[in-house]
């Protein structure tokens, strides 16, 4: 059956990750040292999808490609970079789902939409392009966030697991998968441009389209927003913001 609408393809894209993850999932969690590994798209489908619609809805064509969840952002809401904050009070996603996963890690329960605390990433992240461009109309006609892996991945003390720190077959398998849904994504809103969050994820975009003319899709990186780095936090976040609002459209 032929998907017309960009947000039918991107949700068709996002439920085609979801099932390969969750294939790969035993294997991940066999072959290394990951104990607990979520899916967001899966559990938090719902303000995920609501998200996606906005997208097909605003036509951005630049995109902003993250790592992979944390638990307390995009874990909780099911928005990449997420905060729930962002999710209700920012993009105005309420009233919706969030169901609890298997396998999901004790000391990293999954409250939804309704949990306070908020992850500082995100709250970097969003509110520099709210800042930058105002209402969620407007930041989402010129940028799509998505992170380049959806799983939640933690060890056995519930420490995040960052897919670069991974190998094996398993996660072979699973950063293929996440090739083809990048490659999938950017075709179907036609970006332009792809601003990786942190040089991972630059790597990954490069990789992914290593083959296409450069002057195709434009690639490029921003310093990460975490609060673990020093280039984030120096002159009370200024001059990250600075770097970020360099590469934005």
């Amino acid at each position: 059956m032929k998907i017309d609408s960009t947000t039918d393809q991107l949700v068709a894209a996002a439920e085609l990750l979801v099932q390969k993850c969750e294939q790969l999932i035993p294997r991940l969690i066999a072959q290394t040292i990951v104990t607990h590994a979520t899916n967001p798209l899966d559990y938090a489908r719902q303000p995920h999808q609501k998200y996606l619609a906005m997208i097909g809805e605003y036509s951005p064509d630049t995109i902003l490609l993250g790592m992979n969840p944390g638990p307390w952002g995009m874990a909780q809401c099911g928005i990449p970079f997420g905060a729930t904050k962002v999710a209700t009070e920012l993009l105005g996603i309420a009233e919706v789902e969030v169901l609890q996963p298997n396998g999901m890690h004790p000391k990293r329960p999954v409250v939804g939409l309704s949990l306070e605390r908020q992850e500082v990433s995100g709250t970097r992240l969003w509110g520099a392009l709210a800042e930058r461009y105002g209402n969620a109309k407007e930041i989402l006609s010129q940028v799509f966030i998505v992170n380049h892996c959806p799983l939640l991945l933690l060890d056995e003390a519930g420490r995040n697991i960052t897919p670069d720190k991974l190998s094996g077959d398993a996660v072979n398998g699973l950063l293929q998968a996440c090739d083809e849904h990048l490659k999938q994504v950017t075709e179907i809103i036609g970006a332009k441009k792809i601003i990786g969050v942190g040089k991972y994820a630059e790597k990954q975009a490069r990789n992914v389209f290593r083959d296409y003319p450069s002057t195709t899709i434009e690639i490029c990186s921003v310093w990460h927003p975490s609060p673990a780095s020093p280039l984030a936090n120096r002159n009370d976040g200024a001059d990250w913001r600075a770097n970020f609002y360099a590469q934005l459209p």
